[in-house]
């Protein structure tokens, strides 16, 4: 079977987003347990890196913007930016990455389904139920498996399923409102400086930058330029490529990393539970993508 150069390139952009995401927990999980840093460290280095960058995307779209207007803008900051990051990166203090880039990314379909069958009218088909009832089973055992291993890692599963959630209804937010993603996400990072800058400044900025700088100038690159700016424009890339439906099932690949990139710089080790309750997740939101739909009303 031939591959067009163009769906060749979609795949691997869209491959590369997926990786730079399926890092996420382990990079941050090792910056909190093993190198000294704090939550407010890893957000001062998403959001002040990140909104710099993105300020031209903003300028750009600031009609857009401007016509959305500021309370749908707040919302949007409320479910996608510092404090669903909170929740992810806060999670990482008490469960393990193998957990982080697993649950959330697998609660998020399954949340995502809910809140759009509520506010979308989009009844998903008996098909998609299916799929997502297996995907939440699959979230439920790798939760499980977690309980004899890291005690006390049900609190981070709690925040990591919140996490999944909030993203959901963010990403819903935006079909209902009918707002591009990339510029509503560039609007929220902005959003959430002024959140982020003060307590950072008051609590954290002394101890931060006495860290080494070779470690500082890394979470500022991983945070602020890998994962809020870089990651966030292949994956748009990779849809106008692709086409969403085509893009979306790259989504899959995240839990994946996850588990490859936490079992190599942490030594977590997968154990065939959470190998189980992973492999049943992928495969149903493998299946939800591309073989279920939904219908209206």
């Amino acid at each position: 079977m031939n591959i067009s150069p163009k769906i060749l390139a979609g795949l691997l952009i869209g491959l590369l987003a997926s990786t730079i995401w399926g890092g996420h927990a382990a990079v941050a999980r090792l910056a909190l347990s093993g190198q000294g840093l704090h939550v407010l460290d890893l957000l001062f280095c998403r959001y002040i890196p990140a909104s710099i960058l993105l300020l031209p995307l903003i300028w750009r779209e600031r009609a857009a913007m401007r016509n959305l207007g500021w309370r749908r803008i707040f919302a949007l900051f409320l479910f996608g930016g510092m404090c669903n990051l909170i929740l992810f990166v806060g999670a990482l203090n008490y469960a393990p990455a193998t957990h982080g880039s697993t649950i959330a990314p697998m609660t998020n379909p399954v949340a995502g389904a809910l809140f759009a069958w509520w506010l979308l009218k989009e009844r998903p088909t008996p098909g998609r139920l299916a799929a997502l009832a297996v995907m939440l089973a699959g979230v439920l055992i790798i939760a499980w498996d977690g309980l004899g291993m890291h005690p006390g890692a049900w609190r981070g599963d709690l925040m990591l399923v919140g996490a999944g959630a909030t993203w959901a209804m963010f990403t819903i937010l935006l079909r209902r409102w009918q707002v591009p993603a990339i510029p509503a996400t560039a609007a929220v990072t902005l959003v959430s400086v002024p959140f982020v800058l003060p307590p950072f400044l008051w609590f954290r900025a002394e101890a931060f930058f006495a860290l080494p700088t070779p470690l500082i100038l890394w979470m500022l690159v991983a945070q602020g330029v890998l994962l809020g700016v870089v990651s966030m424009l292949l994956f748009a890339r990779s849809v106008e490529m692709l086409g969403a439906t085509r893009a979306s099932t790259l989504s899959v690949v995240v839990p994946v990393m996850g588990l490859i990139t936490s079992a190599l710089l942490l030594g977590e080790t997968i154990g065939p539970v959470k190998a189980l309750g992973a492999t049943l997740s992928v495969s149903a939101m493998l299946v939800a993508v591309l073989f279920t739909g939904r219908r209206v009303g």
